[in-house]
């Protein structure tokens, strides 16, 4: 009998905890590290402006999530050192800008960083209500943001002038010099400067549900139309060219506005672009990191992508389309799971080699584990790829995990409905899980409830219930079958379980991949340097050894530096200029 590895959430949050936690700099009070280079020899990591924008924000934010999960205070003082990051460096019109630490060039803030900082704003006035710095920190630059936006009232054509009967903002540019403002002779270059400005969208809308702050809600629907409508970013079917990442999180920002501001159209559109990924993307959760920009074969998959659309899917199931349940599943438990760092055996270290210029040596091989790439293939992570493991997707990654740890099992109009078959324990009820072993899903009530399963396809069309191991007719709602139970009850759901190939197009290739259940537990062809989807515990994994992954590029982090280069079979994009 073969025994494949089990998908198991918490061991994720360990492993993204033990990342972050170890990938910071005690000389510089624990600031991230945002690049790392695994196939350099040997291997470093080293400082870049980023560590001290957007990072100190979404791992802020990601840490708080592991440590959550896993009912830790260990990490702590990095937590604390991240917060007392997020507290410096705040300029005119409320924005945060970056340290001019060595590594730092044009001393800046970009709105698409705030994106990142205003969750994480968010999160500190939610978990210390006492803290005024932070709360003053989100309103003023929640007010700043809205003093800068060119608000269009009019619409002036060939045929008449007439008024705008909705909000309509954007920014002037992407770039505001610590020293001089909107210069409009500079730009981050990464383009799709509409969307990219307005990523901050979600958390606007959760400042707006924590605080009743009208100015953040009104910022957002300003922000919103403006996407939605003149910057013509979306077609008619809100099909786009550009990023994924951007539109999948601006999607979510959509989703959660239309129930804050009583619009309906925001759902349908925030819909529609989830859909629209989602048909670019993998049934097991591989989602392009770019749409109609690369040649499909040229995509890769960034980890923050995944993270969006879980947070969309669920947003989804919850607001009344309950089918979407099966993409979170899916997605959190294949690819999201895959695009994490689990071995690091292939790494070249030389820790007689000092820190020293903002580059750090020692332990890389340890202190990577738990990161997530920035640009997987379906069946392989490149570590000569630009981004193989990224600070961003760092970040990010733990919100979605904690976000599908939280809604495993949900309170649906009193019922308790397991949605993502995993290990799981509240003060209600136990869940285990057999998968992908065996067809097995049991509930164990602590305290009378009406509980059971969501139902999937994956299932089966003949599953069998038992309570307390004898045969059951459940009831059934919303695509759900259960019981009333009572303490010590255990109600059980089986269904057949065997290994199934499913040829499918991904990033303009075919693969085969052997799903059992809702799990891929192989994926042929198998890819390399780190080959994904190695979940038969049974045959010994293949890694790479040091000498198959060379070093064929430059990075440069000094005071001259002007670009990044680039490891070959990678891309720069400016996200670290």
């Amino acid at each position: 009998m073969r025994n494949y590895e089990s998908f198991d959430l918490l061991q994720s949050a360990r492993l993204v905890h033990h990342y972050i936690t170890h990938m910071v700099d005690p000389a510089q009070d624990n600031l991230p590290y945002w690049l790392l280079l695994p196939n350099k020899k040997p291997a470093e990591a080293a400082h870049c402006r980023v560590d001290d924008a957007e990072l100190v924000g979404s791992w802020y934010e990601g840490l708080t999530c592991a440590m959550k999960m896993l009912g830790t205070a260990d990490g702590d003082d990095v937590k604390q050192s991240l917060r007392r990051h997020l507290m410096r460096s705040w300029g005119e019109h409320g924005l945060r800008f970056c340290e001019p630490y060595p590594w730092t060039h044009t001393v800046h803030a970009s709105f698409h960083e705030m994106g990142y900082i205003l969750p994480a704003l968010n999160l500190i006035t939610e978990e210390y209500p006492d803290d005024a710095e932070a709360e003053r920190r989100a309103d003023e630059l929640i007010r700043g943001m809205r003093s800068l936006v060119i608000e269009r009232r009019v619409r002036t054509f060939w045929s008449g002038d007439y008024t705008e009967t909705e909000p309509l903002y954007e920014f002037p540019n992407d770039v505001y010099l610590k020293d001089g403002g909107f210069d409009l002779t500079r730009h981050t270059g990464r383009g799709e400067q509409s969307i990219r400005n307005a990523l901050m969208l979600p958390a606007l809308v959760r400042r707006y549900e924590l605080k009743h702050d009208e100015t953040a809600l009104d910022l957002a629907v300003g922000l919103a139309n403006d996407v939605l409508g003149p910057s013509r970013y979306f077609n008619y079917k809100m099909e786009f060219f550009g990023h994924v990442h951007s539109a999948a999180w601006f999607a979510y920002g959509l989703l959660r506005l239309s129930r804050v501001a009583g619009n309906e159209v925001y759902f349908q559109k925030g819909r529609a672009i989830y859909d629209y990924i989602r048909s670019l993307s993998s049934s097991f959760g591989w989602v392009p990191e770019y749409a109609q920009w690369h040649p499909p074969e040229e995509e890769h998959c960034e980890t923050c992508c995944v993270r969006d659309m879980i947070f969309c899917a669920v947003e989804l199931a919850k607001n009344g389309f309950p089918s979407y349940w099966d993409d979170a599943n899916r997605f959190a438990r294949n690819q999201l799971m895959e695009n994490q760092v689990r071995y690091a055996g292939y790494v070249t270290v030389d820790n007689t080699k000092p820190d020293a210029n903002g580059i750090t040596y020692r332990d890389i091989d340890k202190r990577m584990l738990g990161g997530f790439t920035g640009g997987s293939e379906p069946n392989s992570i490149s570590l000569q790829r630009f981004r193989s493991i990224a600070g961003c997707c760092v970040g990010t990654a733990p919100t979605a995990l904690k976000l599908v740890w939280d809604n495993a099992v949900t309170n649906e109009n009193g019922v308790y409905t397991v949605n993502i078959p995993l290990n799981r324990e509240t003060d209600t009820l136990r869940l285990t899980s057999l998968l992908p072993n065996g067809g097995e899903l049991n509930l164990t009530a602590k305290q009378p409830c009406a509980a059971g399963f969501r139902l999937y396809d994956w299932m089966g069309k003949a599953p069998a219930f038992f309570l307390n191991g004898a045969a059951v007719t459940p009831k059934k709602q919303n695509g759900a079958a259960f019981l009333e139970l009572a303490p010590g009850d255990v109600f059980t759901l089986r269904f057949e379980i065997t290994t199934k190939e499913v040829k499918e197009t991904v990033g303009g290739r075919e693969f085969t991949a052997l799903w059992r259940g809702c799990d891929v537990v192989d994926l042929l062809p198998h890819g390399e340097h780190v080959r994904l989807y190695q979940r038969d515990l049974r045959v010994p994994k293949v890694y790479p050894t040091p000498d198959d992954v060379v070093y064929t590029g430059a990075v440069n982090y000094g005071p001259t530096q002007q670009k990044t280069a680039v490891p070959s079979g990678g891309e720069s994009k400016g996200d670290l200029t």
